[in-house]
């Protein structure tokens, strides 16, 4: 998961030291018990109420260890549906660009986008299939710079 843009949206969880101790330390034990297609029971009390014991599917379990290993980084999180639509801002925040920048890329064509009366919205898989191609060109160039690096007798092994 990746920390959280700048601009953070009222949905995102602040994480505070205590919280990502206390994530590192049950993502930990989740992780102990994951086994792919297996079901995990978790039993659930508060307090003030009896426990109750559920059954989490594992890609459930799956995007729950992801939320806990990114808070036990420190990162504030959120959980977002892929389908969701973006204001033009919230976009430029998930790819931490300014709002210009990003209204620059939706009117050159290279993310999809349509309007909602006179704004503009964003779906966030696009969004994210933007950033992926994006990274991976970033990462063929850096490649290439390594290769010659590497030809040059540059020390960069």
């Amino acid at each position: 998961m990746a920390p959280m843009p700048t601009g953070r949206p009222a949905n995102a969880v602040e994480v505070s030291a205590e919280d990502a101790a206390l994530a590192r330390e049950v993502g930990r034990t989740l992780a102990g018990y994951l086994q792919p297609g297996a079901q995990l029971r978790l039993t659930v009390e508060r307090d003030d109420h009896e426990g109750e014991t559920v059954v989490l599917p594992d890609r459930a379990i799956q995007l729950l260890l992801d939320v806990l290993s990114s808070m036990a980084e420190g990162n504030d999180v959120m959980v977002v549906a892929v389908e969701a639509e973006l204001t033009s801002q919230q976009a430029a925040d998930v790819l931490n660009v300014s709002r210009p920048f990003l209204i620059q890329l939706l009117e050159k064509g290279d993310i999809p986008y349509h309007k909602v009366g006179k704004h503009r919205r964003v779906r966030l898989k696009d969004v994210v299939a933007y950033k992926d191609r994006n990274d991976g060109k970033r990462r063929e160039v850096l490649d290439e710079l390594v290769a010659e690096a590497q030809e040059l007798g540059l020390g960069y092994e």
